[in-house]
């Protein structure tokens, strides 16, 4: 039975390389003069437009095949039939597809097409328009803004671009997905992490900001997880791609969280990006809300909170309005540390957000520059509300090089309202990784090493301390992990004793050598 497991395994792991390949073959051969980080937005835009057509036809042909019609193809039928079923399908999926208008549909004529980038436009100005005045409008509006058929990154020429997207519209078409894929590997949801991985590690700060690494994702989702199999919402103030949110879904199963799935994205692109995400790892429109705007002076999710998991990688230090706002110092979720984040350094801005939000509950696990655990002024005046009211529950010290865009060495903050102690638990966790391509990649090993030091909470010589509050306001609030946890000298122990009767010997050595060659050159000398 293990082997048949290790097997099945081995197989699934096999597929996805060969899956993996394939899209980064499809990079190569068509992003031309497009840089990767722009290019992503037509490989994406199309692998979800393939997405959505086939799981519409799927669930339409599930429907009427239960209902006994079992040779039934939505993807062949009429435009005019088709139209009776629109309303209840917007309802259910939130959106609507016409066959002659459905990924396949359109592949197979893309080549015969002279007028496949309005082909295209048409098409995906239908499925948005699809849902105006539904439940599911705003999720669906501006998707496909970033897929611009009628860019010249595509070509010169009409001609030239048209060929460009039948290129593409063939090659997503050949990705082998969903079909020899079990229920366990959700394929289109894979093929969008691996192509943001792809980008994100070639784009630098340009791109890669807005994205997580998996494995880092996986901790924050587990440490706000620990002894729960579900939750009722979860949220995440500066989204990105939705790469973090998702990893509940991937952790409890999406069914276990119970609300759905809330965010907030400043970038549009992203913000578009994300909800794409959101419906490649088939999470219905009615299950998540993502919005767009800058969280700190305009969020929009007031009437969801609290929330029972929060986790977030917001931009580091980055400029915020601050104390030039008048109104901020009286916000509820600023207003109770008597002090605004300074306006060059937005960091603990985003953590009392997050504090505010999270409920009596809940459990909040933010990645952080590291800077903000020990930086004086105002930063130093909201870590000592922070500790005197005892929300700080955990600081991990992560390894450098984790991120895209950075090789700082960030921490991580978790943060309850309910804390079972007066203490706070400091992870050394920078030896933690091994070196993956160009970046430290955190190892499953690694990451239980991490959670369950965050589970036992006791004491472990060289990699975690849990210090009293008090310990720490002696230490002026200073909260940096190498504070509190003392590193264990690997540097090799010399017995000063043996190396100087080591050198004696050699000093003797050399002495009788050169005693030695003096008798050679003598002797030589005095036989001419």
């Amino acid at each position: 039975m293990a082997n048949t497991a290790n097997n099945h395994n081995t197989t699934k792991e096999q597929e996805r390389a060969e899956l993996h390949r394939a899209i980064w073959g499809i990079a190569n051969d068509l992003r031309g003069s497009v840089d990767g980080w722009d290019f992503k937005q037509y490989v994406l835009g199309m692998l979800f437009y393939r997405f959505i057509s086939e799981n519409l036809t799927a669930y339409i042909n599930k429907d009427e095949r239960r209902a006994g019609n079992q040779d039934f193809d939505y993807a062949k039928l009429s435009d005019d039939k088709a139209e009776f079923g629109r309303a209840d399908t917007v309802k259910e999926k939130g959106f609507y597809i016409l066959p002659s208008e459905l990924f396949v549909n359109v592949r197979a004529q893309a080549r015969h097409d002279a007028n496949l980038n309005e082909t295209l436009a048409a098409v995906f100005r239908n499925i948005e328009s699809s849902a105006k005045g539904s439940e599911s409008e705003d999720d669906l509006k501006g998707l496909f803004d970033d897929l611009d058929v009628n860019s010249n990154k595509l070509g010169n020429t009409v001609e030239k671009r048209n060929k460009t997207l039948a290129k593409l519209l063939e090659a997503i078409g050949d990705l082998k997905l969903g079909h020899y894929y079990d229920n366990t590997i959700d394929a289109f949801g894979d093929a969008y992490e691996f192509l943001m991985t792809m980008y994100a590690a070639n784009a630098g700060k340009s791109g890669g900001e807005f994205f997580t690494p998996q494995e880092v994702s996986e901790l924050l989702a587990s440490i706000t997880t620990v002894e729960k199999k579900e939750v009722n919402k979860v949220y995440d103030p500066a989204c990105g791609s939705g790469s973090l949110l998702l990893k509940f879904a991937k952790i409890l199963g999406k069914e276990n969280v119970r609300m759905g799935f809330f965010g907030q994205e400043v970038n549009l692109t992203i913000y578009n990006l994300c909800r794409i995400n959101m419906f490649l790892h088939d999470i219905n429109y009615n299950h998540f809300d993502i919005a767009h705007g800058d969280t700190l002076t305009d969020p929009k999710h007031w009437d969801d909170e609290p929330f029972d998991a929060i986790v977030s990688n917001p931009p580091y230090s980055t400029r915020w309005e601050g104390d030039s706002n008048p109104l901020l110092i009286n916000d509820p979720r600023f207003s109770p540390a008597g002090v605004l984040a300074p306006k060059s350094k937005a960091d603990l801005a985003f953590t009392m957000h997050m504090l505010s939000w999270l409920s009596t509950s809940g459990t909040a696990a933010i990645v952080e520059f590291p800077g903000v655990l020990y930086r004086g002024g105002a930063e130093r005046k909201i870590r000592k509300y922070l500790v005197d009211n005892n929300y700080i529950d955990t600081v991990i010290q992560l390894p450098p090089d984790l991120f895209f865009g950075t090789t700082i060495a960030t921490c991580i903050i978790v943060l309850k309202k309910s804390k079972k102690d007066n203490k706070t638990l400091f992870i050394d966790a920078s030896a933690e990784f091994v070196r993956g391509g160009n970046k430290n990649k955190l190892t499953e090993e690694n990451q239980a090493r991490i959670l369950d030091a965050f589970k036992g909470r006791e004491d472990v010589e060289y990699f975690c301390r849990l210090v009293d509050n008090s310990e720490i306001e002696e230490n002026d609030y200073n909260i940096a992990v190498s504070s509190y946890v003392t590193q264990e000298d690997t540097r090799e122990v010399i017995d000063i004793k043996k190396l100087n009767a080591e050198i004696a010997d050699i000093v003797a050595r050399q002495n009788e050598l050169r005693t030695a060659i003096d008798e050679i050159v003598a002797d030589l000398e005095g036989s001419r």
